[in-house]
Order: C-alpha cells, then structure tokens, then sequence
C-alpha cells in the first residue's frame, strides 16, 4: 500500500463515462471516490457515468465528488477510465493530462499515434507489475473475462444461438462437452475450473509444464493437461466442442495459435472464445465483436471475439477493478509522472512527452 497521506500533486481527478460499444463499467466507485476526496482531491463524475453499474450520481455527491459533464471530467489533472480512448475522445487528449486505463495499445495502434501526437503521459493497467512479475490490475479483469469465456461458450453451443445443440456436463449414458483451453494463466485457469464445475471434458494447454502441474494438482473432474506444441493444439482443437483461447503477452500482441487450418478441422457449429481478442487475438479467424453482435461464423465455427468481455457484469468487474487500481491511483496521484519508478505501477507508463517509452510495447508497434 502506499503511504496514504501523501499530498496529492495531481489534485483534480476526472472519470468521464465509458464510450465503448456496450460499455457500462466505470474507472472508480463512490466509495473509491470518497478515499480520493478524503485525500484532498477533487473529483469529478461526468453525470450517468456510474449508472451502467449500479451507482447513481448521488452516491458520488456523498462521497464528496461533483458531477460535471464530460469536459469538465476531461479537463482534470488525472483522468480514469476503464477503456482506451476511441476515435471521438481523442480531442480530450493534451500535453499536461496524466490519463491510467486499460490502453493495449499493440492491438490499437491508432491509439498509440493519438496519445503520441497530444504529448499525453499514460498509464496502463494491463502492463503495470509487481514484484513477481504478476499483472495486479489485469489480475481481477482475467478471473472475469475467464469465467465469461466458460460462460458465453457453454451459452452458444445451444441450437439456437448457432451452436451445436451440446450441454456441458451431458446426460447419463452421453458424453460431456470436450472443452480446450489454451493458456493456464488466470483467464485459462478459471475458464477450465468453470467449466469443470459444469461437468465438461477440458484439456488445459500451456508451453510452461510448472503451470501445468500446478493446473493438475488443484483441478477436479475430467481434467487433461497437455504440453504446447503445434500438433498437440491441432489435434484438441479438431476434437473440440469449445476452444478458449487464453494467450496473453504483456503489452505485446498476442500470438497466434489456431491458425486457419486448425479453424477448418472443427466440427461445425462448434464454438470459438476468443479472449485475447484485446491483444489482437490468439485465434487465426477472430475479429473484435460486440456485446450487442458478439458472434459471426468463420468455416461453420461459432467465434465470440467481444473486446470488453468484463463489461457484460459491469457491477462485479467495477467493484474488482478499483478494489485492485486504487491504490495505485493514490500512488499516482501523488507523484505524476514520477510514479512510474513505484513498485506499485512499474512498467504502467506506455506513452510519455510524445514517445512509446514501454520497451514491449515499442516493439509490438
């Protein structure tokens, strides 16, 4: 935790609401804009921002904040948000705004540019670690969005969503769905604790045989786990009613595991998740899909690519964001751009006086 009396340079703090398609989670709670207030910060909601979630614009007022519209929210020292500014938001960039969200910015390079060209100084959660190397803000997000992957492929193997007509867990004398989950990090390793809580057959997937054994030891039910290599992945995928791809490189794009072919093997009507789709996606045949359109068929496959997958549970996933953000944002509030040398935010600052200044991120673009 940082010292949480330190005076705050950065003392007004803006939360504009989101702008993505289907979008309702917001970058700070009341109770998180209350610490903020009780620090000596001014805060600004743009008005409505919360409700997507669950909190109304008078719970803010308690909280001490004010309720503004979105360029008095935008025209604070430090904005939050949850999402990486879209096209009509970049106006609101400039040189002296200090802006921490989730950015990816190697699957949005035009992102990258906007930031660049306003001379903004931004933070990502997704490449923020700790001292083991751990991603603590894109920690809470990929325990949701890898219970969402077991949930929404469960969901669209029904008929009528296009899928094959499988329940998960079968019936006496009929075999369970076969579920492959590639990747045993977080968003992996809660999909497959998921979907073996439904009764499905999962192979777990991963190149690093620790993880693995580690996968072994703490799943119960029809659980296999199989070393990463392209045969290997080849032969699930062609056997499997549902993939999850669950790939992630920090800050960098995701590789690309399924390629076209092994999407032309599955049985039609089978089903694709996509995860990693934020990170421009791990499977060969995925786009970026929508909340309100969040599947198109590729070779008979059913893929779901959303984006913002954490957003379909807005309540849940704000609370679990400023649960792990706060104190980072405490952090940065009261050290700027100096705060990037914290423990607490290393390697979150992405874009700095005009540059890429992450060295993976660089890469990536």
């Amino acid at each position: 935790m940082p010292d949480m009396t330190n005076t705050l340079s950065l003392t007004r703090i803006g939360v504009p609401a989101e702008v993505k398609a289907d979008e309702r989670r917001i970058a700070l709670t009341p109770d998180g804009a209350g610490e903020l207030v009780a620090r000596g910060a001014s805060v600004v909601i743009q008005t409505g921002a919360g409700l997507g979630a669950g909190f109304n614009d008078d719970e803010y007022r308690a909280a001490g904040a004010t309720i503004g519209s979105v360029d008095e929210a935008w025209a604070a020292d430090l904005v939050l948000k949850v999402k990486e500014p879209k096209e009509d938001e970049f106006a609101q960039l400039r040189a002296d705004l200090t802006l921490f969200t989730y950015l990816h910015l190697a699957a949005y390079p035009a992102v990258a540019q906007a930031l660049m060209e306003a001379g903004t100084t931004a933070f990502a959660y997704e490449t923020v670690t700790d001292a083991d190397g751990g991603l603590p803000l894109l920690a809470p997000m990929s325990t949701i969005a890898g219970a969402l992957a077991a949930q929404m492929g469960v969901h669209h193997l029904s008929a009528h969503l296009g899928g094959a007509g499988i329940l998960a867990g079968g019936a006496p004398g009929v075999p369970p769905a076969r579920a492959v989950v590639i990747g045993a990090g977080n968003v992996g390793w809660t999909a497959a604790r998921n979907l073996l809580g439904l009764g499905a057959e999962v192979v777990v997937i991963d190149r690093d045989l620790s993880r693995l054994a580690w996968v072994d030891q703490h799943a119960t039910g029809r659980c296999t786990t199989v070393a990463a290599t392209r045969p290997a992945i080849a032969r699930a995928v062609a056997n499997a009613d549902l993939v999850i791809g669950a790939v992630l490189v920090a800050g960098d794009r995701a590789p690309v595991v399924v390629d076209e072919d092994m999407v032309r093997s599955m049985r039609p009507a089978s089903v694709i998740v996509d995860v990693a789709v934020d990170q421009g996606g791990c499977i060969a045949t995925t786009s970026e899909t929508t909340h309100r359109e969040p599947t198109r068929v590729v070779h008979g496959v059913v893929h779901y690519a959303v984006g913002n997958m954490p957003g379909a549970v807005p309540r849940t996933s704000t609370l679990a964001l400023t649960n792990a953000t706060l104190p980072r944002i405490v952090e940065l509030a009261s050290k700027g751009a100096q705060a990037a040398d914290s423990p607490l935010l290393l390697g979150g600052l992405n874009v700095q006086g005009g540059s890429i200044v992450n060295p993976t991120v660089a890469a990536a673009l």
